[in-house]
């Protein structure tokens, strides 16, 4: 479109042609536009005449139009600022920011990154160098991610590296992000060792590498078969306090068992249990295959200290003595099942369940109020706290919102009252539960009925009623009052949000394990689903046995899947299944 011949060709009509971007109304219209005129006022009419007394309407309204205009131009702007003039002049700023070369190039970027389209969003980056309009670090990023995703093919590679270094020609330093793109990169030319040497030089720029850093240089290792270099990269991770999850340690342990590498495949299957705990299908699939090699049969010793073995259980806390591979022989390796006290329906090992240190839940303890005091009125939690002492201990916490709501569209405190008996029954000092609910629960909706007021006032004058403050998030008291007071916590809540994601330790998903009790309401009645009596991680016996359990099941609905490993010398001499006893009843602290 042509510009009008009054009009010069300015940089920002260049830089919009060049991006084939035109603006939909001229500029002269929002010059007319922007500041209204007072001589364009509409005059007032006859209902502000009716309406309103002489005395209120202004000078402008009482004058006719010609004298209000004389009036208007004679007097000094200072006199009567005009209240439009600020706003106007805020819009026009913003205006301008949005119709900045920057601005549109960030906003065509952004899409490109959305939609996944690597070819516009080089055709609007090659318009901005030619332009000469300034890339931002989050630009040239979004630009490195848009080359090193895995859909770029030749095209990404060949401009990614290109753009990298005109980013330092610019003098943009590079952040995380940046790094991880060229590590992808790396890998796209498959070339794990420069991935590996851009995590290094990440570091030594005191940028802390995250997991996905690592993840170019490993898999590409891995993928490749060269083990050692991709247990430099593991060893590198530990350097640096990143930890390895499950898809990093499956690469590792296929890398391992396609090598024949016994000991490290058994290094790796401890690494998944206090890392991982139970493995996905996949990584399970992995185990079975190892099991079954001749590898397998062949590593082992077939004399060992059984003295020394039982005492690596007792210092590991149970559960693995951390020895190494016990016995030699073939393997009988396939799924199973345990029974309510942990006995495998397949060999007749008896799982242990592996206790926690108390330093470590005081500790939890502590750094759970610290955290949340950070994200609650501290006055608000530190007043819970106080009440806690006073009033406690429990032997047991309920998060009632879950209780109340759980399969309801309002709230139910009739299903709330019978956990909380049925909770006193199973007590063992056969003290009520603590309630912890939000206080909106206490004063609306089914809270004002005459019976629900007599129960909540029930549990008040026991003082095991608790109400969050208003804005508060009841997560925190409820969870925070089961750890301290070492009591079982009784919630159908997964607790896999992100505030539990703050928590960062592999301590909670032990807590968890030992201390939640679910819930099934069903119209054959309710039912209590305590902690089982036996943990759910990979165990090693002291014998050599091993059993891996898998995410197949939950221990409420479904039985857990697991995979039992015994080799056939032992199973010979197997101890024969243990009866099954009802363990509804136990309370497993």
């Amino acid at each position: 479109m042509p510009l009008p011949l009054a009009v010069s060709a300015s940089p920002r009509s260049i830089f919009l042609s060049r991006f084939k971007i035109f603006p939909s109304v001229s500029p002269r219209f929002h010059a007319l536009h922007r500041f209204p005129s007072p001589l364009l006022r509409p005059r007032p009419s006859l209902t502000t005449f009716l309406l309103k007394p002489p005395s209120s309407l202004t000078l402008a309204t009482r004058m006719p139009f010609s004298a209000a205009a004389a009036a208007a131009a004679a007097t000094p702007a200072a006199a009567t600022p005009n209240p439009d003039i600020a706003p106007a002049i805020t819009m026009s700023k913003k205006k301008a920011r949005r119709d900045s070369p920057e601005f549109i190039l960030r906003r065509g970027l952004d899409m490109c990154s959305k939609n996944g389209d690597l070819p516009e969003a080089l055709r609007l980056y090659d318009a901005a160098r030619a332009a000469a309009t300034p890339l931002s670090l989050h630009l040239f990023n979004v630009l490195l991610y848009l080359c090193s995703s895995p859909s770029a093919g030749p095209l990404g590679l060949d401009r990614g590296f290109e753009i990298y270094r005109q980013m330092g020609l610019d003098g943009v330093e590079p952040n995380e992000a940046t790094f991880t793109s060229l590590a992808r990169l790396a890998a796209a030319k498959e070339d794990p060792d420069l991935a590996f040497d851009l995590v290094k030089q990440m570091a030594a720029a005191g940028i802390p590498p995250k997991l996905r850093s690592f993840g170019p240089a490993l898999f590409g290792f891995c993928k490749k078969g060269e083990v050692e270099k991709a247990h430099e990269v593991e060893a590198y991770m530990t350097e640096t306090n990143v930890e390895p999850e499950e898809t990093e340690l499956a690469a590792l342990l296929h890398a391992n068992v396609q090598k024949d590498r016994g000991d490290d495949v058994y290094r790796l299957l401890h690494r998944l249990r206090t890392i991982v705990r139970r493995v996905s299908e996949s990584t399970a699939d992995m185990i079975e295959s190892w099991f079954n090699t001749e590898a397998a049969e062949e590593v082992g010793v077939e004399k060992w200290d059984i003295k020394i073995v039982k005492k690596g259980i007792v210092e590991g806390g149970g559960g693995w003595h951390g020895q190494g591979w016990l016995g030699k022989g073939r393997w009988n390796v396939g799924r199973t099942q345990m029974d309510e006290t942990g006995v495998c329906r397949r060999c007749g090992e008896k799982l242990v369940c592996i206790d926690i240190d108390p330093a470590e839940t005081e500790d939890f303890a502590n750094s759970l109020a610290k955290l949340a005091s950070e994200r609650e009125a501290r006055a608000d939690f530190t007043g819970f706290k106080d009440w806690l002492d006073h009033h406690g201990p429990f032997d047991a916490v309920l998060d009632a919102a879950n209780i109340g709501l759980n399969n309801q569209k309002i709230f139910n405190f009739f299903q709330l009252n019978s956990v909380v008996n049925g909770m006193r029954q199973l007590s063992p000092s056969k003290k009520l539960p603590l309630i912890i609910l939000h206080s909106h629960r206490l004063r609306s909706g089914p809270a004002g009925k005459p019976h629900n007021q007599r129960l909540l006032d029930s549990w008040r004058r026991a003082g095991v009623l608790y109400a969050t403050p208003p804005g508060s998030n009841d997560d925190w008291y409820w969870l925070y009052a089961a750890v301290r007071c070492r009591s079982l916590l009784v919630t159908n809540d997964e607790m896999r949000d992100h505030l539990f994601e703050l928590l960062g330790t592999s301590f909670f998903p032990r807590w968890k394990e030992k201390h939640q009790v679910r819930l099934t309401f069903s119209p054959n009645g309710l039912a209590f689903h305590m902690p089982p009596p036996y943990s759910v991680v990979i165990q090693e016996s002291e014998g050599g046995r091993w059993h891996i359990p898998t995410v197949s099941g939950d221990e409420v609905e479904t039985s857990r899947q697991w995979i039992c490993s015994t080799r056939y010398a032992m199973a010979a001499s197997s101890p024969p299944p243990q009866k099954e006893t009802n363990n509804l009843s136990k309370l497993n602290y």
